[in-house]
């Protein structure tokens, strides 16, 4: 047996082991380092993450609670226009009502009826233009064809001419829209 097998290894192998050795743990060393990094790297993204997380949480709790005190102002609002919507008409009402109170003290002391009626007649007139100005306007409908969307037939004649045959010949009531939407439909009498 040489010495060689007697040792196990020379020292050339020795040596080769020694430094393969060295390089396994050198490279361990690096690895486990790169780890470390990679660990803090993965750290560093956790923390930017949750920052940004946190801040679109805020922002989103912030947006409902936006909206949430928006939609109940905006019930607020619509219930003070239903409360009080109407006393803007109402209110420009009053002069016409006090115009018929003074033709009622009139109409008892009166002697000339003409008069009275000429006070009446522009009560009327004062009347229809503030409802032309809110935008309620009387359907001139006799003459025409008869439309059941503006009109409602309560009574059919025989027409007196050939041309008038369905059309509106009368009418009994007077049909309103506002703002091009019927409020209510015109009575009338149609030629048959």
């Amino acid at each position: 047996m040489s010495n060689k097998d007697f040792k196990g290894k020379s020292p050339v192998e020795e040596q080769n082991v020694t430094n393969e050795e060295a390089t396994n743990l050198q490279e361990q060393s690096e690895k486990k380092a790169e780890e470390i990094a990679e660990g803090d790297n993965t750290s560093d993204e956790l923390a930017a993450l949750q920052q940004k997380y946190d801040e679109l949480n805020d922002t989103h709790l912030r947006l409902r609670a936006e909206f949430d005190n928006y939609r109940k102002r905006t019930l607020r609002e619509k219930s003070d226009l239903i409360k009080s919507g109407g006393e803007n008409a109402l209110t420009n009402l009053l002069p016409v009502i006090d115009d018929f109170e003074r033709a009622l003290q009139n109409i008892e002391k009166a002697e000339d009826m003409k008069a009275v009626a000429e006070g009446v007649d522009l009560i009327y007139t004062k009347f229809v233009a503030y409802l032309k100005s809110q935008g309620v306007k009387a359907m001139e409908v006799v003459g025409k064809s008869f439309d059941s969307d503006y009109c409602e037939a309560i009574a059919t004649i025989p027409a007196p001419t050939p041309d008038e045959k369905g059309k509106v010949l009368d009418c009994v009531q007077t049909g309103y829209t506002l703002n091009e939407k019927v409020i209510r439909h015109a009575k009338v009498v149609v030629g048959e």
